[in-house]
């Protein structure tokens, strides 16, 4: 293994996303998140990266969603982050752990109200009959909860995925990107170049 400057990837990490974010037009945070059902069958959607520390990335969904469900099966996921202004993307691979009941309440009560609401209404991937069942279930939570605080569904957390392996990657001239790579070694981690 060769030694990166960056003796640990999470710096690395923030330094990629501060220029994301200042350079990315829509939602720098998105990345793709990859599940596997029952059967083996990979299945990918976006979702926002909510907090990143030195533990891992954090991100939330409702329980009973086909992602939710996904990864009750199998706590092992992977996420690519694509900053196409950068010409850069980030993949992360490793387990899943639930959020605390504390995070999830306090990033959920950061929401805004309509989110919150939405939260409640949606059964997510589960049968729509038709966009007014959506609305109705919208005015009816609405109406449950008033002018009152949004408490959090019981359905409703978060997952931090717990990396153990991170590439960056880097776009260079007739395809020779830069692709380095950090494998999680205990409580340290080893880095490594690949070819591209």
């Amino acid at each position: 293994m060769t030694l990166h400057p960056w003796p640990e990837p999470f710096g690395l990490f923030a330094a990629w996303m501060k220029e994301a974010a200042a350079k990315e037009t829509n939602d720098p945070e998105a990345m793709n998140l990859a599940t596997v059902d029952a059967e083996g069958r990979p299945s990918s959607r976006m979702v926002l990266l909510k907090a990143v520390d030195d533990r891992g990335f954090v991100f939330y969904t409702n329980l009973e969603s086909r992602k939710g469900g996904e990864i009750a099966g199998n706590p092992h996921v992977a996420l690519c982050f694509h900053w196409k202004s950068l010409r850069r993307q980030v993949r992360v691979e490793g387990p899943v752990e639930p959020v605390t009941a504390e995070e999830a309440d306090a990033y959920f009560a950061s929401r805004a109200r309509g989110s919150q609401i939405g939260a409640w209404a949606s059964q997510q991937s589960r049968p729509l009959e038709g966009r007014f069942a959506l609305e109705r279930r919208v005015a009816e939570f609405t109406a449950r909860f008033g002018l009152g605080r949004v408490p959090r569904p019981p359905h409703w957390s978060g997952f931090r995925v717990l990396p153990q392996r991170i590439e960056f990657w880097k776009d260079k001239p007739f395809r020779l990107h830069d692709r380095s790579i950090y494998l999680r070694e205990g409580d340290a981690w080893a880095t490594e170049k690949q070819f591209p």
